[in-house]
């Protein structure tokens, strides 16, 4: 069993969790089947208990690769509410602030330039970073004043795709209204491609106080985490009966699916095996960067090549039936 699972993670579930409940549903395969190897498995991006959608969990000799996941790009649909900014910037916090002003949708998109491209944001006080060896969540929690240092970051897009206008405002536009321009926005919804690091309830923050008012996310959901996307995502229930079926190999996307964006390089059963021992090979002609050597359509190891020099980063426990 080595591969991705891509769970569909449902809201109010934290991501340690969500491995829980794979490790949960691999132990049942094993009672179905009869077998007794252990299969090592990690999570390739923290979600939070709040969002929705891609979690890639790695199953195996993956999760050598599941910090490759937490280094990629990200695509988030979200939702602002204006009016009332929360301490932990999400549905679950008290109201720490609000405001009586609510911007129109032209003036969004106005602000929205700002946003986009390399930009420093403080992440949520209500955050898993380390601060003196502790959680800020835990420290936040205690009542204790958490100060976050700005880190940089890049918002390679953001597009509104819905919204809701205030009932009854002084344009006279109801809720769910298709008028873009002058009614006064209750709520937006946008989507956002990001880099690593990003906070997507700091960026509602601070779009809000561009906007002169303030705002928390109520809905957020992840629809890809670096090659990952919805359509191969999967349901805890799903995983579930496959688990009693025996058939979670069937749900599961290969080793090979977290490298799409990897050349390949071929190698020799030999120099495989020199891989394998973390040798380095010599004389490649090659492009410098990472590639995936491969014996056949056998994944030996994610390598980097400099100067023709192949030096292995991470090395994969994989034998072919012949071999085994």
């Amino acid at each position: 069993m080595h591969g991705w699972i891509i769970l569909d993670k449902p809201h109010g579930l934290g991501s340690t969790q969500a491995v829980s409940a794979v490790k949960r549903a691999l132990r049942t395969q094993r009672e179905v089947l009869g077998g007794t190897e252990k299969s090592k498995v990690g999570h390739g991006g923290t979600l939070d208990p709040l969002a929705t959608g891609v979690l890639p969990i790695a199953i195996g000799e993956a999760t050598k690769l599941a910090g490759r996941m937490l280094d990629s790009d990200k695509i988030y649909d979200f939702t602002i509410a204006f009016g009332a900014q929360t301490d932990t910037l999400d549905l679950e916090g008290k109201v720490i602030a609000q405001s009586d002003v609510r911007p129109t949708l032209a003036q969004l998109e106005a602000v929205l330039p700002r946003f986009t491209g390399g930009i420093e944001q403080a992440p949520p006080a209500y955050s898993a970073i380390l601060i003196d060896g502790q959680r800020a969540y835990d420290l936040a929690r205690k009542g204790e004043e958490v100060e976050m240092k700005t880190r940089s970051v890049t918002i390679h897009a953001l597009t509104p795709v819905r919204f809701e206008l205030v009932e009854n405002d002084a344009q006279g536009f109801s809720t769910g209204s298709n008028r873009t321009d002058e009614g006064a926005l209750a709520s937006v919804t946008l989507t956002a491609h990001v880099s690593k690091g990003t906070y997507i309830r700091s960026l509602a923050r601070d779009i809000a106080l561009a906007l002169g008012t303030v705002g928390h996310v109520t809905m957020l959901r992840r629809i890809k985490a670096g090659p990952f996307t919805l359509e191969t995502a999967i349901s805890l229930d799903k995983l579930d009966e496959a688990a009693r079926g025996g058939d979670i190999g069937e749900l599961m996307l290969p080793l090979t699916a977290g490298l799409d964006d990897i050349p390949a390089l071929a190698v020799s059963p030999d120099e495989a095996l020199a891989l394998r021992q973390g040798k380095m090979l010599s004389g490649r002609d090659a492009a410098t960067g990472l590639h995936l050597a491969t014996d056949g359509f056998m994944p030996v190891a994610l390598v980097e090549i400099e100067d023709g020099n192949v030096r292995v980063v991470r090395g994969f426990n994989l034998m072919s039936k012949e071999e085994d």
